[in-house]
């Protein structure tokens, strides 16, 4: 067992005071998700971090956020809407530097109509990632600044190697991959990418981060583990084979699932 690897879990504040002790058991790795929206990220955030570090007294696991969303992809091509979008990366970015976070969770900007449609256009794929650097640059620059890793989670990503080129044209170590289970279970199942376990293979090494939800590959569904149909020996056998220690992080939609969902995986002799 003491082999296997630690799982972690992503949660609010409000479910940290329920879970903390099964955080604490392990030391598990954590991603608070109060901070992905606006009004929060321009309200009393701080009264928020502050809430975290006295939850988290005696905590020695890994800390992030997930970051700022809703509204915005990160290749728009609108000007003023790039404005907002640094400004809220930088807002999240502000919120990990006072936390102590180590990691903040960007979407991916890859779609199931641009899996079809970049290579339509002249130079399409390289536009989008020019737009991704506009967008992204000084949150990269201010990542490497506060010791903080960006990571890029799949949402409708078909092709799981589109990350991992666009991850990597920063040339940061700030900048890594995420990869989220249910998505990629979903992508597989409704749009024919591949299986989740080819996602962790394409992202090797650069794969620093895992949100671990289960699914039936027709939606979004953030079941408890074992509810669904992720395949979940050869989701960690393939987790096996890397050395970069992703951390590996329960994402749920009703965080009361987090227990049941580490004691399946306990119960499959893949993790703790």
């Amino acid at each position: 067992m003491t082999d296997l690897p630690v799982v972690g879990a992503a949660m609010t504040l409000k479910d940290l005071e329920i879970h903390r002790p099964l955080m604490l058991d392990k030391h598990r790795d954590l991603e608070l998700q109060d901070f992905v929206y606006a009004d929060v990220l321009n309200g009393d955030w701080q009264s928020a971090v502050d809430e975290a570090k006295r939850l988290l007294d005696g905590h020695r696991g890994r800390v992030g956020i997930h970051g700022p969303f809703w509204g915005f992809a990160v290749d728009t091509m609108d000007p003023e809407v790039r404005a907002v979008v640094r400004k809220r990366l930088l807002q999240g970015l502000d919120v990990c530097e006072a936390l102590g976070g180590t990691h903040m969770v960007v979407h991916s900007p890859f779609t199931t109509w641009s899996y079809n449609n970049l290579d339509n256009y002249p130079n399409g794929r390289e536009r989008l990632v020019e737009l991704c650097h506009l967008t992204m640059k000084d949150a990269v620059k201010r990542a490497e600044e506060i010791g903080c890793e960006l990571v890029i989670e799949n949402i409708e990503d078909k092709d799981p190697y589109d990350r991992i080129r666009l991850a990597n044209g920063f040339g940061s170590d700030a900048v890594a991959v995420s990869i989220d289970t249910g998505h990629a279970h979903y992508a597989h199942g409704s749009t024919g990418a591949p299986p989740v376990d080819y996602y962790v293979k394409a992202a090797g090494n650069r794969l620093r981060h895992v949100h671990l939800q289960d699914a039936d590959g027709y939606a979004d569904r953030h079941w408890t583990l074992g509810q669904g149909t992720v395949n979940w020996p050869a989701v960690f056998e393939a987790l096996n084979n890397l050395t970069s220690e992703p951390r590996l992080i329960v994402e749920l939609r009703d965080a009361a699932g987090i227990p049941a969902s580490i004691a399946h995986l306990e119960s499959l002799g893949l993790a703790q």
